[in-house]
């Protein structure tokens, strides 16, 4: 009989929490629309306008298709690592 494993040998590869590059990349994917629009100073005015729509709302609605399009990047890194820790193929 062989003695007590270590903790993290008795854990699976894929639940490991390991800061990876890939993760730090969604995190700043998922962080930087949140800051965005917090930081109110930055976006309440009026000038410059598009199409007669004052900057604080045209600014707001391109945050919208920004963090669209950035919250879809994270998903698929983290579906891209979660497939190659399990040695799967990307598909």
């Amino acid at each position: 009989m062989s003695g007590p494993e270590p903790a993290q040998a008795a854990e699976p590869p894929e639940r490991r929490r390991i800061v990876t590059p890939t993760r730090v990349v969604v995190g700043a994917c998922l962080l930087v629309p949140f800051v965005a629009m917090l930081w109110v100073s930055s976006y309440a005015k009026i000038e410059p306008t598009l199409i007669g729509i004052p900057f604080f709302y045209w600014y707001q609605m391109l945050w919208v298709l920004i963090s669209t399009a950035l919250t879809m990047l994270a998903y698929k890194l983290v579906q891209r690592e979660q497939r190659a820790r399990k040695g799967g193929v990307a598909k």
